[in-house]
């Protein structure tokens, strides 16, 4: 088992997770956040930590595709183990639906 970031991270990027993640496997994009599959130990301290609950357990129903989500992003944005401020539009954002489609950006952040 892993935790995976699925799309309601998307335009808001708490940060509030990074800062307990005792092996640093979040990367920062431009407006999300992900966990790369392979490094997260499944300690799962990071999923109450959300605020917007957009991390998931991924043997939940259809997460398969979150699990390749998480894993190609992570591979190319920087470790993010600071905690920053999230995204101004974070809480009109929190709860939309297809934010995917609407707001995601490939782009990597700062990291840090």
């Amino acid at each position: 088992m892993t935790y995976v970031v699925i799309d309601n991270c998307i335009a808001c990027k708490y940060t509030d997770c990074v800062e307990v993640c005792p092996v640093d496997c979040f990367y920062e994009g431009e407006n999300m956040l992900v966990i790369h599959p392979d490094e997260c130990i499944d300690c799962g301290v990071c999923e109450p930590e959300c605020p917007a609950d957009a991390i998931r357990p991924d043997t939940e129903p259809d997460m398969e595709k979150w699990v390749e989500f998480n894993r190609k992003y992570s591979e190319e944005w920087p470790v993010i183990i600071t905690k920053k401020d999230p995204l101004p539009e974070a809480e009109e954002r929190d709860g939309e639906t297809d934010k995917v489609t609407k707001y995601f950006s490939e782009k990597p952040g700062e990291g840090g």
